[in-house]
Formats: C-alpha cells, structure tokens, sequence
C-alpha cells in the first residue's frame, strides 16, 4: 500500500496522537489523490483525516497481543539495513 505509513501496534511507549494522525494524513492523502485538497475539498479531507484518526486510535487501543513491545530504535536499524541492501550507494 503506501511505503511511508509505519506499524503503530505494540510498541513501548506506545503510538502518539501526533504519530497517528500523520498515518492518517498519509492514508487519506493516498485514497484521495491529493497532498494539499482544493478549497472546495478542504472540509471533507479534514474530516476524513479525523475520522480516520478516530478509528485508528481506537484499533490500536483495541489490539491485544502476547508479544512483547518492540523498540523503535532497534525497529528503525532494521529498516535502515533493510534500506541500505535494496538502494546500495554509488
């Protein structure tokens, strides 16, 4: 779906309102086609943005899992290695 929308669940500390809404900026950005919505737009992408934000931060509420938190530096090394094997510099 859309690279630049992170997993949320299961991390210590948890998801931040800021963390989610800008997963949710990205998800409606995404759905709609636009990154900055016209005038005429504006209030049905907000709300959507809103909306979207609501239902996410009630599934990450909601979620229930066995394993342990996962660190976000560790996570954030792991992308990076992953990166730097697809996109090798010059």
């Amino acid at each position: 779906m859309c690279r630049n929308i992170k997993t949320l669940h299961n991390f210590d500390p948890p998801a931040s309102d800021e963390e989610i809404f800008l997963s949710s900026l990205q998800f409606v950005r995404k759905l709609s086609g636009f990154t900055r919505p016209s005038g005429a737009n504006q209030v049905a992408f907000d709300r959507a943005v809103n909306k979207v934000s609501a239902a996410a931060r009630e599934l990450i509420d909601s979620l229930v899992t066995t394993a342990p938190p996962r660190d976000r530096e560790v996570e954030a090394l792991k992308a990076h290695a992953r990166s730097a094997a697809r996109f090798p510099s010059a």
